[in-house]
C-alpha cells in the first residue's frame, strides 16, 4: 500500500502488520457486543470510556458510582460527575458525527465545558506546553505554539487521506494509535488533549470498522497501565522537534492488546 502522509509516520507499519493476526483480530473485533446494562438512553461502554479517560487525567470518580448516576439517576455532588458527563456527551456526539476538523473542534468544546473558559474551548493554544508528572518531572515538551496550526493541518490532511483508503484491520489499528500519539505530541489545546486523543483514536476505529469500535475498552486498558501508557508516549524523546517515532512500537501494541 502506497500513500502520501504528511505527519503520521509509516516506518513501523510493516513490522506492526507482521505481528497482528488478521483473521484472529477480525474474529475478536466482530465478537464485541454491547453490554446488557445499555439502553436507548444509556451506553455502558461510553460510560467506561468517559470514566477511565477522566481517571487517567486524575479525576476521582468510580465506574460503579457513575453508572448509578447515569443509568439510574442517582444524584451526586455536581463536581463529582460534571467533567465526566461532558466527556460522555463528547463521545455521544462523535458516534453520530463525521470525523473532521470541524467536529473535532466541537468535541473539544463539549469535553472542556467545565475545564476551560469558553474563549479557549476549541481554540489552539498560544503558549508553550510542558506535560509533567505529579512530582513535577517533565514527561515531554509539546509542539511550539507557533507551529501548532501547521502541525494540525498536516494531521487533518492525513486523517482525510486515511478515511478515503481501504485499510486492513491491522492498518486501521496502526493508524488509530498513531493519530492518538501524534495528536498527543502536538498537544494543540490548552487542556483536554489526552481526553481528545483517546476519543480521536476510537473515532477513527469507528469510521473504518463500524460501531463495534465504541465497545473497545481502550481507555480502561490505558488507565490500568497508566504508567506504561505514559512511559510509551515519553519513549519518543522529550522535545517535539526531536521525536523519534521508531520508538513507538510499545505504544502501538497497547490498543491492539486492549481488544485482542
Amino acid at each position: 500500500m502506497r500513500m502520501e502522509l504528511q505527519i503520521i509516520p509509516t516506518g513501523l507499519l510493516a513490522d506492526f502488520k507482521a505481528e497482528v493476526d488478521e483473521r484472529a483480530s477480525t474474529t475478536a473485533f466482530n465478537a464485541l457486543e454491547d453490554a446488557e446494562l445499555s439502553t436507548a438512553g444509556f451506553s455502558f461502554y461510553t460510560s467506561v470510556a468517559s470514566v477511565y479517560s477522566s481517571k487517567i487525567e486524575g479525576a476521582e470518580i468510580e465506574l460503579d458510582s457513575y453508572i448509578k448516576h447515569k443509568r439510574f439517576g442517582i444524584q451526586f455532588q455536581p463536581d463529582y460527575t460534571r467533567k465526566t458527563d461532558d466527556l460522555y456527551t463528547a463521545y455521544q456526539y462523535a458516534q453520530s458525527a463525521p470525523f473532521d476538523r470541524t467536529t473535532l473542534v466541537e468535541a473539544h468544546k463539549l469535553l472542556t465545558r467545565h475545564i476551560l473558559p469558553v474563549a479557549s474551548q476549541g481554540k489552539f493554544r498560544n503558549q508553550n506546553m510542558y506535560v509533567t508528572t505529579n512530582d513535577g518531572r517533565i514527561e515531554y515538551v509539546a509542539a511550539s505554539p507557533f507551529s501548532v496550526t501547521m502541525e494540525m493541518e498536516k494531521l487533518y490532511a492525513d486523517i482525510t487521506t486515511l478515511q478515503a483508503i481501504d485499510l486492513s484491520i491491522a492498518e486501521v489499528f496502526y493508524f488509530a494509535s498513531m493519530i492518538h500519539l501524534v495528536f498527543v505530541k502536538i498537544h494543540p489545546w490548552a487542556d483536554g488533549n489526552g481526553r481528545s486523543a483517546r476519543l480521536l483514536e476510537k473515532w477513527f476505529l469507528a469510521v473504518k470498522l463500524g460501531e463495534k469500535a465504541w465497545f473497545v475498552q481502550s481507555e480502561k486498558y490505558y488507565y490500568e497501565r497508566h504508567r506504561s501508557y505514559y512511559d510509551n508516549i515519553q519513549a519518543l524523546r522529550l522535545e517535539y522537534d526531536e521525536l523519534d517515532y521508531a520508538n513507538a512500537g510499545a505504544f502501538l501494541r497497547m490498543l491492539v492488546a486492549a481488544v485482542f
